[in-house]
């Protein structure tokens, strides 16, 4: 990013694009949360795009959340966005508001342990591989039920709704109906189980336009706010 005056104009592009695919589904954008992925974004960069109005960034590890959260002030909001490993657990709970990728039980089972040490109640989506996708992470579709009834049980989590990463297409129609079976089944879980789930954590910089015109609440955008990154912080979680 050359400056934040470049930074400024990407968000104000980023948010008219927004607002557009808000419009053409018939939703405001009030319902809509930009969460900036900010993996391999400098510290530097972060802190401009504080001084421009951002207060929550989403970040695929927990090594490089936990050496930039002490170089931002501390309103500062912290999503996980990435594959959380049980093994850190603990920290992610230290460090985030909303863990996006809870994908099975024993994540699930951990994270509340972790919260219950912590004397937290650990805000978490349910991450759902919609897309099929070997290569992904996330529970099955088929299987969101039988997880969502483990969290529901755990004191010190407390579930807000669902996320999945969709398949790359150049053909954005071809993504669409990943985003609609998401919303479609976190409509479903909220009748069977009697809860509200009001987030879906859905779309990126290159399909978060269809995401939001299915439904998203949370869209997490990194190259199209920031531009191409670089790894920051290279050690392996």
């Amino acid at each position: 990013m050359d400056s934040t005056t470049d930074l400024q104009d990407r968000l104000k592009l980023l948010w008219q694009s927004i607002e557009s695919s808000a419009t053409k589904a018939g939703r405001g954008t009030a319902s809509i949360r930009l969460i900036p992925a900010s993996k391999g974004v400098t510290p530097e960069v972060l802190s401009q795009a504080y001084e421009i109005g951002l207060r929550v960034f989403g970040e695929n590890r927990v090594q490089e959340a936990r050496e930039k959260q002490p170089l931002l002030p501390a309103d500062t909001e912290w999503h996980f966005i990435g594959g959380l490993q049980r093994n850190k657990a603990r920290e992610a709970v230290r460090l985030f508001s909303l863990i996006h990728s809870v994908d099975t039980p024993e994540l699930a089972q951990e994270l509340d342990r972790r919260a219950g040490q912590a004397v937290k109640v650990q805000s978490v989506l349910i991450e759902v591989n919609v897309g099929g996708e070997t290569t992904k992470h996330g529970t099955e579709p088929e299987d969101a039920g039988s997880l969502i009834e483990t969290v529901l049980k755990l004191k010190h989590l407390d579930l807000k709704g669902f996320m999945t990463v969709a398949p790359y297409e150049e053909d954005l129609e071809k993504v669409r109906p990943c985003f609609t079976r998401l919303r479609n089944l976190r409509d479903e879980m909220e009748t069977r189980y009697g809860v509200s789930l009001p987030e879906l954590s859905m779309g990126m910089s290159h399909d978060y336009q269809v995401a939001i015109e299915e439904g998203a609440t949370l869209v997490r955008i990194g190259t199209a706010l920031f531009g191409s990154r670089k790894p920051v912080f290279p050690l392996a979680d």
